[in-house]
């Protein structure tokens, strides 16, 4: 299982996902910028706006390689003199504030010493959180990962409850889901082929497990206030993804391609000062369920 396998394997899952999501959507088309690294690699970052479902999103696949820089070395606790890295990131906003953002990456990396190791995860961030849709969404990640390891899901269930947490405003970014790192043979009873099979596992099913949740509310009405309300979620978004996001900080530090990096981003986001949600609305209710980690698949 060599690092161009496992790059190839990821660049024609990039082009299967961007396929299935311009389906689910109907009018959604995406277009492709191919870049080059100067320090070594490149990438394709594939984006679409303006669909029926989506209003921004994009499907990014990169493999870059170079020297581990001080830099690295200091704020990522890299030990090497080289690496590489190689994987698919997803993140969709959708128009309606029915329908949750999503986002997924799965990532190889490589130093020259012969350590490696897989990462990524996927979640879920509803700007109204449905306890049951929530519960739809686990379910379909808790029988990926018992295809693979017992303890998957029961370890990194409460990982992304963890790493998807906004310390500055004390509450979760949405209703979590998975996140895996530095996983390897070292780490797990797992082949190496057998942990790139489940990123694989996780990549293949990410237009299917979306599709539902877009399903549940994409034909519900939409008010003024609801957009508003959207907007503000967009905005926690965007306050993780710059100041506690671990790839987006890799992605600076290893002196990645700034837009791709930060196509992350919402269309349009909002912040009002010390905004508080009417008594009993869903917006407050909302609140409630991000106040703390929540065991979706018993609810």
């Amino acid at each position: 299982m060599t690092k161009e396998t496992i790059s190839n394997e990821f660049k024609l899952l990039q082009t299967s996902i961007c396929s299935g999501l311009e389906k689910m959507d109907g009018t959604a088309s995406f277009q492709s910028d191919t870049w080059e690294r100067s320090e070594g690699g490149g990438g394709r970052t594939n984006t679409t706006a303006n669909g029926t479902i989506i209003e921004k999103g994009g499907v990014a696949f990169s493999a870059v390689h170079g020297p581990v820089s001080q830099v690295m070395k200091q704020q990522l606790g890299l030990d090497g003199d080289a690496f590489f890295a190689t994987g698919i990131s997803i993140v969709i906003h959708p128009s309606s504030p029915h329908v949750p953002i999503i986002h997924m990456n799965v990532r190889y990396f490589e130093l020259d010493n012969g350590t490696y190791w897989f990462g990524g995860g996927i979640d879920l961030t509803p700007h109204y959180i449905v306890p049951e849709n929530a519960a739809l969404f686990h379910k379909r990640l808790k029988a990926i990962c018992d295809q693979y390891h017992a303890q998957f899901y029961e370890k990194q269930k409460p990982w992304a409850d963890t790493y998807f947490h906004i310390p500055h405003r004390n509450e979760s970014r949405g209703v979590g889901g998975i996140f895996f790192d530095h996983l390897s043979e070292d780490s797990s009873s797992l082949t190496k082929k057998e942990l790139f099979d489940y990123c694989k596992e996780l990549a293949s099913n990410f237009v299917s497990i979306y599709s539902e949740q877009v399903h549940l509310g994409k034909d519900k009405s939409v008010s003024e206030e609801q957009v508003r309300w959207r907007d503000l979620r967009r905005g926690r978004y965007v306050e993780f993804n710059l100041v506690h996001d671990k790839g987006t900080k890799f992605g600076l530090f290893s002196g990645g391609r700034t837009e791709s990096i930060l196509m992350s981003l919402p269309p349009l986001a909002n912040w009002h000062y010390d905004y508080h949600p009417k008594a009993n609305s869903d917006e407050e209710t909302t609140l409630r369920y991000l106040s703390s980690p929540q065991n979706w698949i018993v609810i």
